[in-house]
């Protein structure tokens, strides 16, 4: 149908703007965001692009939703600002008939965010958690920036190296103080490399010398050497991490069947029928008021989307902390606001007017009285 192609590409249109526009921001702010966390630790400075991905992919559900439902609202209030939906209503078609065109357009969007929400979300929520253990795990000699004075992973030694040579392979007038089982140690040498044997690290220092100094005791002990191997932590790539809740694969979560998991699912599957709602409700509440601006049905868009997402937030914490069962989230607030959409929508396209008919029915049963 001619109608139904030319909407379709007016929506087209209006979601690639929105998308564009809200992605922009949400680079924006997640860059920002992303910084800090380097500037704090937990990322390296290197590493920022890549986190910044990962994060982004992961908001790519809540972003695709949002774009839709703007773009249905604005779509269907412009056509109905240029009384394109006068001609529609004349047809003999009401709102009811829209909503297959709707579908039939939101479908690959929905099934984007299907896939995103549950299995490119965990993955990316993976790959950010590794990043980020990796970076807070890495060994003493991984700290160290030439000219630089870094303390170790825990926190009983300082290191310094003037330069570095090769890729912190090997470097010059190395410096460590360390201060460990009551004693204080003091050591340089003219150069150091690194050697890894199985998981551990060893720093070979040579052509150096070694102060050390009992906390209780007031002598010293001053030693030189040609060869000297200090251990400087475990080779990371060997260790194990344990998965977090909101890394866990989608099945993973329904095989857990623990609160934890079922509350992280609910998230996921209600990205999916959030944005399946958001369809239906653009089609019930699309409509222009000459009373106002324009931008009225936009503003309402984005406040029944933070209302939405907060709902399933809340239904999150409460089934982490079995205030409401899983099945339970799923009909009362998902399956209730597409009851509530539905009806607002059949209402809408049967013209009901409650108020009205209610005022109507008084006066009659009032004149019939007298």
């Amino acid at each position: 149908m001619l109608f139904h192609s030319s909407i379709r590409k007016e929506l087209a249109r209006s979601f690639g703007a929105t998308l564009i526009v809200l992605a922009t921001v949400v680079v924006t702010m997640t860059l920002i965001r992303t910084l800090g966390q380097a500037t704090r630790g937990n990322f390296a400075p290197e590493d920022v692009m890549l986190a910044m991905g990962y994060a982004v992919l992961s908001d790519m559900p809540t972003i695709l939703a949002l774009s839709l439902f703007i773009a249905i609202i604005a779509t269907l209030s412009r056509m109905y600002r240029d009384s394109e939906m006068v001609i529609w209503f004349a047809s003999g078609k009401g709102l009811l008939a829209l909503l297959r065109p709707l579908l039939r357009f939101a479908s690959p969007v929905l099934l984007v965010v299907m896939v995103l929400a549950l299995w490119v979300l965990p993955w990316s929520k993976q790959q950010l958690d590794d990043m980020q253990e990796q970076y807070e795990k890495r060994g003493d000699i991984e700290r160290l920036e030439p000219g630089q004075f870094q303390e170790s992973a825990n926190g009983q030694r300082v290191f310094f190296i003037e330069k570095d040579a090769s890729g912190k392979i090997a470097g010059s007038n190395v410096f460590i103080a360390s201060s460990e089982d009551g004693k204080d140690t003091i050591t340089s040498a003219r150069s150091g490399r690194i050697e890894t044997v199985g998981t551990d690290r060893f720093l070979v220092l040579q052509n150096g010398q070694r102060l050390d100094r009992m906390t209780e005791e007031s002598g010293l002990k001053i030693s030189e050497f040609a060869e000297y191997r200090v251990r400087v932590g475990e080779d990371i790539l060997g260790n194990q991490t344990s998965t977090s809740v909101h890394a866990r694969p989608t099945w993973g979560l329904i095989q857990g069947g623990a609160p934890a998991d079922l509350a992280q699912l609910s998230w996921r599957i209600g990205l999916i029928l959030a944005a399946i709602n958001f369809t239906v409700i653009g089609l019930a509440v699309s409509s222009v008021n000459p009373r106002v601006g324009r931008s009225a049905n936009v503003l309402f868009a984005l406040f029944a989307f933070v209302v939405y997402f907060n709902l399933l937030n809340l239904g999150q914490n409460w089934i982490s902390s079995k205030q409401v069962s899983f099945g339970g989230l799923m009909l009362g607030l998902h399956g209730g606001v597409l009851v509530f959409s539905l009806f607002w929508l059949i209402k809408r396209h049967n013209n009901w007017q409650w108020w009205g008919d209610l005022r109507r029915g008084l006066n009659r049963r009032a004149k019939a009285r007298t």
